[in-house]
């Protein structure tokens, strides 16, 4: 289905071809200032640049338009993968609105895109018409990447006693059965000397978190440490994370924090929410599923988090982003039950969420590709920063100890932004 939100490169086919190249070193340092995409974790992935088409959605049926239109897409075009790996071939980047309003969700078709897996490398060129693009010259981007010095910080939508007054509000809703558990979350404003070039955080933040996704889409980029669903022929993947810790710096105090996470009553219930909600949702696609019985502790530089990977087996023909969509908003994100958690956040927290823990991920003509959860992010526009930072509340949340756990994971985007 291609709507008036549907931008150039939708009127005729498009052309993409994929080739296995020599190794080009790290992929961030291909990107070039303007107009650069990226999804990576450990050094592999795929970066991209330019713009073939553009698909703008917004609304309730804001994935299932999105679907509709790469699915027509993908039909008409003519693809040559000589790579045959997850990521090669014709793609599309995109990031989603948390909210059915307000917010803007995007498709973005790159020009080029070059990508590593498991110590292969390909390039892919897609071009409007009938004749592909000819394979570029790789090297390293000749734009010199400008880094800000300073950063400025102010609170967003409310400060943190205010904050903490909401939380005390949704854990007074939950202790009255009026809910179970609410994801509350809060944003911080930077402002940058210069304007910003996001491979400078890029960079920072791909080598800090090796171990998350870090991403950037249209304005959006961050490192997030959830995979909300991967999808790679007919097997699926989603990464589970509720109940967080903040790291000491001292290895053994994190280590017998790490202990405590893992018997946590209040982390394991707000944990078991998520799971369930991950596991019921995905149930209907499904002809097997593994849902390990107890979490494990994921260590990250900042925070330990309570994980779970739960995974499938597809018995339905379905897209990442269809999956993604049945996933969205996980009880991570969002609460338990769905709908008075998501008109709590409404009422409650007082701020756009835009884009922010809503899926960012790329997919390909097949409907395969990885679709994660957009969090430790930030939305950006000139010099003007916007961090998100997000907690589940359960009703033995603390609002102080929440306060802090959102400091914490504000960590990461906030390193980034300055030297």
């Amino acid at each position: 289905m291609t709507t008036p939100a549907a931008r150039a490169g939708t009127s005729t086919s498009l052309v993409a071809r994929s080739v296995a190249v020599d190794d080009v070193g790290p992929l961030l340092a291909m990107l070039p200032e303007r107009s650069p995409l990226a999804w990576l974790r450990r050094g592999d992935g795929i970066v991209a640049w330019g713009q073939v088409a553009r698909f703008e959605a917004a609304g309730p049926e804001r994935f299932t338009t999105a679907e509709d239109w790469w699915c027509d897409l993908a039909a008409a075009s003519v693809v040559r993968d000589e790579a045959d790996v997850p990521g090669s071939g014709l793609v599309a980047f995109g990031s989603f609105a948390y909210a059915d309003s307000p917010g803007d969700s995007v498709l973005v078709v790159p020009e080029v895109v070059v990508g590593r897996r498991s110590a292969k490398t390909w390039v892919t060129t897609v071009s409007a018409g009938a004749l592909p693009a000819p394979t570029p010259r790789l090297e390293p981007s000749a734009d010199p990447v400008r880094a800000s010095e300073t950063a400025v910080f102010s609170d967003g939508a409310m400060s943190g006693a205010e904050w903490e007054t909401v939380v005390t509000e949704a854990v007074a809703r939950i202790r009255a059965d009026r809910l179970d558990k609410v994801v509350l979350a809060r944003d911080l404003v930077a402002h940058l000397d210069v304007p910003m070039d996001v491979r400078a955080p890029l960079a920072k933040l791909a080598e800090r978190y090796p171990s998350c996704w870090t991403f950037h889409v249209d304005g959006l980029f961050g490192s997030t440490p959830e995979m909300l669903v991967r999808q790679e022929r007919g097997l699926i993947t989603s990464r589970v994370l509720a109940g967080t810790i903040r790291r000491t710096g001292n290895d053994a105090s994190d280590l017998a924090l790490a202990g405590a996470l893992a018997r946590s009553s209040k982390d394991l219930e707000e944990h078991e929410f998520a799971v369930r909600s991950v596991a019921d949702a995905l149930t209907p696609y499904c002809s097997s599923m593994n849902v390990p019985e107890s979490p494990f502790v994921l260590h990250l530089p900042n925070v330990m988090h309570l994980a779970t990977d739960v995974t499938g087996v597809l018995d339905r023909p379905a897209t990442s982003l269809g999956l993604a969509a049945a996933l969205h908003p996980s009880a991570a994100v969002g609460g338990t039950p769905t709908a008075e958690a998501v008109a709590t956040i409404a009422e409650l927290e007082r701020m756009d969420r835009g884009r922010y823990a809503g899926p960012v991920g790329w997919m390909d003509a097949a409907g395969d590709g990885e679709w994660g959860i957009a969090l430790r992010c930030a939305e950006y526009a000139g010099a003007r920063v916007r961090l998100f930072a997000g907690c589940g509340i359960v009703s033995d949340s603390d609002p102080a100890a929440e306060l802090a756990e959102a400091a914490a994971k504000f960590v990461p985007v906030r390193d980034a932004l300055s030297l």
